[in-house]
């Protein structure tokens, strides 16, 4: 049985310091009492801890490295993959290399923190896939580690307290609805995600103030009035259920749909011949001709890039960065 890696924490652990102190003691020793630094030299020795990259560390200062987690993808569905082109590629122009890992939930992610920081000392980390009570966001900032997020920190104050860059969902189902609503549609309706989910509570809110602007009234799936207005189903995200929200919908009078992303949007284009728009524009979008929104994803990765070069590289930066993007309509099929 192999043994358990030991990480910087753990040396901090044994020497009752923090990791920030570890780290210099290996880096930047002239910064720490000798006192601290022989305990910290005896915790290392006794756990048989490896420092690597430690040469290039001491010469300077910084491993320029950026961790970011692979996304897991849904119905092969991935635009993940754009974004981590873009953030490779602006990275390297910044004089960075980014570094992947897997994690399957936010535990198990903080965890792969602590062992890259054990084994790499990443300088910095890009979050994706933010949601409401994120620890992982905490447990950065508590380290005091730099740290950007690909998504808005939902259910925090207007701005949020950290570095984020976001794409405007809001932004985009409005305009999809927009445009539904000037081809003549007045029975739009919306096929979202579970209630409580930060994008998709986000995206279906830019489809209920387009309507309410319109003097349309937004309706759940089992409104029994007979006024023109917007219904709304709530699915898992999968492109069967999508499908059988759309046929719900469709049977309680809509004459148009917008989804909260392509994979809903596939499954709803199989429920009927109504005009049907998606989110997020993925590469199935384009090819069966599906009008959808497109996330300028390759910009939000250099954002994300220019975010933390200016944490790692400027002595004093002011408050944190706060990038909203907006997504476009890419129009294929007439609506």
């Amino acid at each position: 049985m192999m043994p358990e890696k030991v990480t910087i924490a753990d040396v901090a652990r044994r020497a009752n310091v923090s990791r920030q102190t570890v780290s210099n003691v290996l880096n930047s020793p002239d910064l720490v009492r000798e006192e601290t630094r022989e305990r910290v030299r005896q915790a290392v020795e006794e756990l048989g801890y490896r420092v690597n990259q430690a040469a290039r560390r001491m010469r300077t200062g910084r491993s320029r490295l950026l961790a970011v987690r692979i996304e897991q993808t849904q119905d092969g569905m991935n635009v993940f993959d754009r974004f981590l082109h873009g953030l490779t590629e602006s990275a390297a122009k910044a004089g960075y290399r980014v570094i992947l890992y897997s994690a399957d939930d936010d535990q198990s992610e903080i965890a792969t923190f602590d062992d890259l920081l054990g084994a790499y000392e990443p300088d910095a980390f890009v979050l994706t896939g933010t949601h409401y009570g994120d620890v992982r966001t905490s447990w950065l900032a508590e380290r005091e580690l730099a740290f950007v997020t690909f998504g808005r920190p939902w259910g925090m104050p207007e701005g949020g307290g950290h570095p984020w860059v976001d794409v405007d969902g809001a932004a985009g189902t409005a305009a999809a609805t927009r445009h539904l609503l000037d081809a003549g549609h007045r029975r739009i309706g919306f096929i979202g995600w579970p209630e409580g989910s930060g994008v998709g509570d986000d995206r279906r809110s830019g489809w209920v103030r387009t309507l309410e602007a319109a003097s349309l009234t937004p309706r759940a799936k089992n409104a029994e009035d007979g006024e023109a207005g917007g219904l709304e189903w709530r699915t898992d995200g999968s492109a069967a259920e999508g499908e059988a929200a759309a046929r719900e919908l469709i049977a309680a009078g809509a004459t148009a749909l917008v989804c909260v992303s392509d994979s809903v949007a596939l499954g709803a284009m199989q429920a009927g011949p109504v005009p049907v728009i998606g989110f997020d524009d993925t590469p199935v979008a384009a090819a069966i001709g599906l009008t959808s929104l497109s996330q300028p994803l390759s910009d939000a990765a250099v954002r994300c890039v220019r975010v933390l070069t200016r944490l790692l590289e400027d002595d004093s930066p002011d408050k944190p960065d706060h990038v909203l993007l907006q997504p476009s309509l890419v129009i294929r099929r007439t609506a």
